[in-house]
């Protein structure tokens, strides 16, 4: 009954370019740019649709509220009086990139056979840290069953936590017993390093995984200061195959060996950076695409438009499939609202091992399901945000009612 589910996070109604992420470099490329929430919602929409089309299991995430009044309110000011700079920070709708929602360990890695779910704490950026405590709040709802799940709150944020954007999996199936790999970084070049080490090993005990099928791996300075400011946009695993830049690891030797030890029939699909620089892979979001097993069992990776418009990435791509390469097949979406502030299609989802059955059934998506919610946001959220307007009256109650007819359609009014 065990299954792959991919929750993608609703893109919110305040999608705005503050260009608040410092180290992500399409975020800082974009800021101030006039965004389109609307846009970007259907875009995310539409590619939960070719998940849905491609036989995968689909569930949602919701929008968080959106200016968060009560953070300004403990820094003494409001939405309306704050300076520009905290009031950008009060409306991020950064959210949507669940992958930074939790760390999760499914049940046959874990010594209680439950499956287990951190939230992160995203300490580093302070638009990101205002997340988790609305996060959590899904969490305990969508994955309520104490039979099946354990939700933890955060890491204590001295020590930063990103969640499964520095996280992966690789097993013979998604059902069966695997292998867990953490990877934190360490930095002294421009970027900071985002997931730290001693947060990787909390998660690993409050989940109570097996130290002998847990494997902590350092991505390499060079990627960091590169623009790789989490373990997703430059390596990402499924089933048996690890796929990665040639960058991406500070020991890749060590890994690799230990990966073949603990995973039958595992396969490491390497990227050269001779044949796709690293700035190329970044730009282009190669490995933050979702890499995934449809029904027929054909290893599919799901790519934004930006991999096919890059030359050298798409020339890589058509090698491969020419090949006997694990990878067999390639789907492009466009999510460049989402991209142009630094997310592809894995940071706009969280991948959870569970029996859906299982699962709230308000977060769970079908395609009619999908319909009515495009609806929603077609009539709801804003069509454009000026970066210059965040603070305009009239856009924070839009933004407000929007979330508010979104929670009220999906039966889920408690968020409010």
């Amino acid at each position: 009954m065990l299954q792959e589910i991919n929750f993608d996070g609703i893109v919110g109604p305040s999608h705005n370019y503050a260009g608040l992420s410092f180290g992500n470099v399409a975020s800082m490329r974009h800021a101030g740019e006039v965004s389109e929430p609307r846009r970007a919602a259907l875009e995310g929409i539409d590619k939960m649709r070719v998940n849905l089309a491609l036989g995968l299991t689909q569930g949602i995430f919701l929008p968080h509220p959106r200016p968060h009044r009560g953070w300004l309110a403990r820094l003494g000011t409001s939405i309306e009086e704050a300076e520009p700079a905290l009031a950008a920070n009060a409306m991020s709708a950064s959210a949507m990139w669940a992958a930074n929602a939790a760390t999760v360990s499914p049940a046959p890695d874990t010594a209680d056979g439950r499956c287990h779910l951190t939230a992160a704490n995203l300490r580093t950026m302070p638009h990101r840290s205002l997340e988790w405590r609305a996060m959590l709040d899904q969490l305990f709802i969508a994955f309520a069953d104490p039979r099946h799940f354990a939700v933890h709150g955060p890491i204590p944020p001295a020590f930063g936590d990103e969640g499964a954007a520095n996280h992966m999996r690789l097993s013979g199936a998604h059902g069966e017993r695997g292998i867990e790999l953490f990877v934190y970084g360490v930095s002294g070049g421009a970027f900071p390093a985002r997931q730290h080490v001693e947060a990787s090993r909390a998660i690993a005990r409050l989940h109570l995984l097996d130290p002998e099928r847990v494997i902590f791996a350092q991505q390499s300075e060079e990627a960091i200061a590169a623009g790789a400011f989490h373990n997703d946009v430059v390596a990402v695993a499924n089933e048996r195959v690890l796929f990665a830049h040639e960058k991406a690891f500070a020991d890749k030797a060590t890994l690799i060996a230990r990966c073949e030890q603990l995973v039958p029939g595992f396969e490491y699909v390497e990227v050269p950076d001779a044949e796709v620089p690293l700035a190329d892979a970044i730009k282009s979001y190669l490995f933050n695409g979702q890499l995934v097993t449809p029904p027929g069992g054909e290893t599919t990776l799901i790519l934004p438009t930006e991999a096919r418009q890059t030359v050298s990435v798409w020339g890589w791509i058509e090698r491969h499939l020419a090949g006997n390469g694990p990878i067999r097949r390639v789907e492009v979406v466009d999510v460049r609202q989402s991209m142009a502030n630094g997310g592809g299609p894995a940071c706009l989802r969280l991948r959870v091992v569970a029996d859906a059955a299982t699962v709230d059934p308000r977060f769970m998506v079908d395609l009619g399901k999908l319909d009515r919610i495009a609806e929603i946001v077609r009539r709801h959220w804003p069509e454009q945000i000026p970066h210059s307007e965040l603070q305009r009256p009239t856009l924070i109650g839009e933004i407000e009612a929007a979330r508010a007819a979104l929670l009220a359609a999906l039966d889920l009014g408690q968020l409010l």
